[in-house]
């Protein structure tokens, strides 16, 4: 018999955990760590921490540092924080049937009640922080599967992500089944049901939402912990969701759906920039050659366009100028990601010559994938095109460990120096083996200022 969701998330046990999930985990652990680092730089994270200290400040339940920065407020200001901090820099993991991202919201989530509980005089092993992990993928995953499913708008990572942080959280916090129940009732009715697209038509700060949909699961769980009701949770429960959550427990949607990013800008692009790329460099083609470029992809991938972005927030949800970036650069990271950058006078010719072509088969075929397919024309009239493709870093097609650990250190190593940056790779990517005492010297390291 299949478990509900608030009996999942009330039982699970570090001992139900399989190896590859513990894998993921790990994964995630450092990939979001990293993410946060070079996050920690932006103007976006630093407004929002700004915001955070003006009106979250530590109450009842105890204080939070937040995330890369060490000054106090609430757990729920600290996931607040955090979550913008790591969507500033959109590298972050990713779940392609859900259209979004869960780390971003899970990690600061879980970080901030962690260091409460800790403040309070709580001992918290890896094996803890690893099992609430699992929860709060495990949730917000089908949670955001059946939100797509039975919603009409495409809504952002925040609203489904708050479904899956109140379940953890609550957990966290010493619930019970029934009040796990409620708090993910709370989570996804206060959740922000944030419009997408509106963010690709108009791209601002507002991102994915996960920075609203953070502080909403961790509210929620407080609330339900106190006994204020909120089931059932529609994602959760009823004959809509049941066929999303048959195989709960059996099947772990975090190990088959969990994607990893080579490039900080929107997964959308990345199947052009794994293109050019490989265009550019098996055909020996320089940026001056190139005269023109086509991109044939799904409908909403052509809404990002981006072919002259005045800031960087247009520059994350673009194409057209990301690819024009790998063209002249021969990359696409975050040393791409300045003013100055949104001023090169080749990458802009490149990126004006860019034309994003809405496909109908690519669209029928972009159902937890992405696809696309580059032609690059040269000044001198040839055609190098390539076969259609989705991008690195999805399951099938994943990213090694040393791409991976390359990536870590890229976004890392500049902001927390390398000694600090390489202890948090070494205990991230063991954290479920560490006891209480060691665990705690890790969240020292992603909680302190840098």
């Amino acid at each position: 018999m299949t478990p509900s969701m608030s009996d999942f998330a009330t039982t699970l046990a570090y001992e139900d955990l399989p190896g590859s999930l513990l894998a993921v985990l790990r994964r995630s652990f450092a990939d979001t760590l990293g993410v946060a680092a070079i996050g920690s730089t932006t103007e976006m994270s630093h407004l929002a921490r700004q915001g955070a200290l003006a009106v979250f400040g530590a109450g009842g339940a105890g204080p939070a540092r937040m995330l890369m920065d060490g000054r106090v407020v609430s757990p729920a200001g600290a996931a607040m924080a955090g979550a913008f901090m790591v969507d500033s820099i959109d590298a972050h993991d990713g779940n392609s049937h859900n259209k979004g991202h869960g780390g971003s919201a899970i990690f600061p989530a879980l970080l901030a009640v962690a260091d409460t509980l800790r403040a309070g005089g709580a001992e918290i092993t890896g094996r803890d922080f690893a099992t609430w992990l699992a929860v709060a993928y495990e949730v917000s995953y089908r949670a955001g599967q059946v939100q797509h499913e039975t919603c009409a708008d495409y809504h952002t990572s925040g609203a489904w992500t708050a479904v899956g942080v109140a379940a953890a959280c609550a957990r966290m916090l010493g619930c019970g089944a029934e009040e796990i129940r409620h708090a993910a009732g709370i989570g996804e009715y206060h959740g922000p049901r944030s419009q997408m697209m509106r963010c690709i038509d108009f791209p601002t700060m507002l991102r994915d939402g996960v920075g609203w949909g953070a502080p909403s699961g961790v509210t929620a769980a407080y609330l339900a912990r106190e006994g204020f009701t909120g089931a059932p949770a529609l994602t959760c429960e009823g004959a809509d969701a049941a066929p999303f959550w048959a195989d709960l427990g059996t099947v772990w949607r975090t190990v088959e759906d969990t994607h990893y990013k080579a490039y900080p800008c929107c997964r959308w692009a990345h199947p052009s920039l794994d293109a050019v790329a490989d265009l550019m460099r098996n055909h020996e083609l320089t940026p001056g050659q190139i005269a023109s470029v086509s991109i044939r992809t799904f409908h909403n991938a052509t809404r990002l366009a981006g072919h002259e972005p005045p800031t960087l927030d247009d520059l994350t949800y673009a194409i057209a100028f990301p690819v024009a970036i790998m063209i002249v650069r021969g990359r696409m990271g975050v040393e791409e990601l300045t003013p100055e950058t949104l001023k090169d006078p080749e990458i802009l010719r490149i990126s004006r010559a860019t034309t994003l072509i809405d496909d109908p088969e690519m669209t029928r075929i972009s159902v937890g994938k992405r696809w696309a397919q580059v032609t690059l024309v040269t000044t001198d009239g040839r055609e190098f095109a390539d076969q259609a493709r989705t991008p690195r870093g999805d399951t099938d097609a994943p990213l090694s460990d040393a791409e991976i650990g390359a990536k870590f250190h890229a976004f890392a190593d500049p902001v927390l120096g390398r000694e600090r940056a390489a202890r948090i790779e070494d205990l991230a990517g063991r954290f479920d083996s560490l006891d209480s005492g060691v665990f705690a010297e890790l969240m020292d390291l992603c909680l302190s200022g840098v």
